[in-house]
């Protein structure tokens, strides 16, 4: 047995020897194992162990030992504070109390559905169904000079016409943030851009120029560098978008299935003033 194994086992076998007996596995501590009682209220590892989880992660970083403490003495605080009201429960307590016990069990009924519902098998087909069986779209990889007015974007038509660089012309008149980068934009798909903009470059042919194109932006002078039918990404490269995807879509039915079995009665809400929700002096 190395050194680290014997200085671990070492408190382990000096407990078993105190207890007379070696460890069972029922003396093990659980959720329900009592660490401390405050006029009779048991404070459990179960507490402690949530208020642990739940911690920001500037406090997770503390060693186990300070954390210990820390959380059991903020649980005996909080339950000698409890104890103080003497039973009495104001209004908005129990509320909160509802409404957390209300968010706790829905959270868990979610969790039901998508252990359920979110397979890999179904990723895979969320995934098939909206990429690989879809129809490639195009992208496009195009520049663009933007000045103020239209005779400034026809004068930069004429100069292109007549044989002038259309990246040295977008470096020295665009006024866009690509042109320093000779007006480049890179590739883009449908809806990436505005809807003018967007309409001049589809009607384009690789290699040509525009017309003026006006926008909220000003007006454009576009070159359609080239065109491209887009590959479907790679499973791996949209496995989150997918999942996301699918845990939206699973809550949805789910919540639509109960709803459909559930008596469920609005009547309350008709004559209410939305504005009584401001009202805090309700809980009082």
């Amino acid at each position: 047995m190395s050194k680290r194994l014997n200085l671990l086992a070492a408190p382990i076998l000096a407990l078993a020897v105190l207890s007379g007996g070696s460890l069972a596995a029922e003396d093990a501590p659980t959720a329900d194992t009592v660490v401390a009682t405050v006029n009779g209220t048991e404070i459990t590892l179960g507490h402690m162990i949530l208020i642990r989880q739940n911690l920001p992660a500037q406090y997770a970083q503390l060693p186990d030992e300070v954390l210990f403490k820390g959380i059991l003495d903020q649980l005996v605080h909080q339950t000698v504070l409890m104890q103080s009201l003497g039973g009495d429960m104001p209004g908005r307590v129990k509320t909160a109390l509802e409404n957390e016990e209300r968010t706790l069990l829905a959270a868990e009924a979610i969790e039901d559905a998508l252990d359920a519902g979110l397979t890999d098998e179904a990723v895979k087909k969320a995934y098939e169904e909206k990429y690989a069986q879809a129809e490639p779209e195009k992208e496009y990889h195009a520049a663009h000079i933007l000045v103020e007015t239209e005779d400034e974007a026809k004068a930069l038509i004429e100069e292109l016409e007549g044989g002038a660089d259309f990246a040295a012309l977008a470096k020295e008149k665009s006024t866009g943030p690509s042109g320093p980068n000779g007006g480049d934009l890179g590739w883009f798909g449908k809806g990436m851009m505005v809807a003018p903009f967007e309409e001049a470059v589809i009607a384009l042919e690789d290699g040509a120029i525009s017309a003026p194109v006006q926008t909220q932006f000003g007006w454009h002078v576009i070159k359609l560098n080239e065109s491209r039918l887009a590959e479907a990404p790679a499973l791996d490269d949209v496995r989150a978008e997918i999942e996301q995807e699918l845990q939206s879509q699973l809550v949805e039915a789910r919540i639509d299935a109960l709803k459909q079995t559930a008596t469920i009665d609005r009547s309350g809400e008709s004559g209410i003033d939305p504005a009584i929700l401001k009202d805090i002096s309700l809980l009082e």
